[in-house]
């Protein structure tokens, strides 16, 4: 039996404002913090600075940028030792997380 892939790898894909703006609308899963959940998706869809792009929409809207998972850690200690997190890091802390 030969499985089929449903989606085809996308490279190059261009993410403009409102393409970003789009890692707003995700619904967190049970008892997650929906925002911590928002900042875990846009890290794991995008570049570091589409990335730094989304934090300040995030931060326009009202979003927490120091939301804590279930172990009580924020999004920041949670990428912190992440080896090719650096750039990221750095959105957080210039966008004012702690």
């Amino acid at each position: 039996m030969v499985l089929k892939k449903d989606k085809q790898k996308v490279l190059g894909e261009v993410f403009d404002d409102e393409r970003i703006k789009t890692f707003l609308n995700y619904e967190a899963y049970g008892e997650a913090n929906p925002d911590f959940h928002l900042l875990e998706k846009a890290y794991r869809g995008m570049k570091a600075d589409n990335f730094a792009t989304f934090l300040g929409f995030f931060k326009a809207e009202g979003h927490d940028i120091n939301a804590k998972n279930q172990q009580n850690k924020t999004f920041l200690e949670t990428i912190a030792d992440h080896r090719q997190a650096e750039d990221y890091i750095a959105a957080m802390k210039a966008a004012g997380a702690q």
